[in-house]
């Protein structure tokens, strides 16, 4: 059995849906005023982006152009051990060490403090993007317990600014949660600034 399609009353729905979502999140003030160009709506002179844009917006400049994974024991020995890893495979690759042996550093002592499940490690992950840019993610199996940059300590400590290293030393980092129960810490240098 197929359905009758009638692809005006499908767009003339979508594009009033579309403007009952852009009015609602107050993005669109008159809900007539949207148009349609083919696959890109308009707003007062605003451009939407359709999926397929979006997603070429993703995709196209995270092409990695160089890729190394490796799973490590959630001990000091596998924290430094990362470290270590990560150093020979950059210099490998002819990216500069500094600051992302700092930020290796950090993130994979934190999986070690702090995302340590016994029995389980944690795994490291660095990518060269082909627009220059260093993502250095570190996943362990502590979902749950999401790190928090915070200020520093009142009074000098030998810990808690592992992020805050992080911070200063990333053009970018962040969390991201998954594959249950784990959760991955990255983030991203941009190369153009160290050469």
């Amino acid at each position: 059995m197929t359905l009758p399609v009638d692809l005006d009353t499908d767009a003339a729905r979508l594009r009033a849906v579309m403007a009952e979502n852009l009015a609602a999140c107050g993005a669109l003030d008159d809900p007539g005023s949207l148009r349609s160009h083919g696959s890109v709506a308009f707003t007062a002179g605003v451009r939407l982006n359709t999926l397929s844009d979006m997603n070429r917006g993703i995709a196209a400049p995270r092409t990695p152009l160089h890729q190394f994974t490796v799973p490590l024991s959630a001990t000091w020995r596998g924290a430094r051990l990362a470290r270590l890893l990560a150093a020979e495979q950059l210099e490998a690759w002819g990216v500069p060490l500094d600051p992302a042996r700092l930020i290796v550093a950090e993130l994979a002592a934190n999986a070690v403090v702090h995302g340590r499940v016994p029995g389980r490690g944690f795994r490291i992950t660095l990518t060269v993007t082909v627009d220059g840019v260093l993502r250095i993610e570190v996943t362990d199996p502590r979902g749950e317990s999401a790190p928090v940059a915070r200020d520093a300590p009142p009074e000098p400590a030998e810990s808690g600014y592992g992020l805050l290293l992080v911070e200063e030393s990333a053009d970018r980092w962040g969390v991201l949660p998954g594959p249950f129960p784990c959760k991955t810490v990255w983030a991203e240098l941009e190369l153009g600034r160290f050469r």
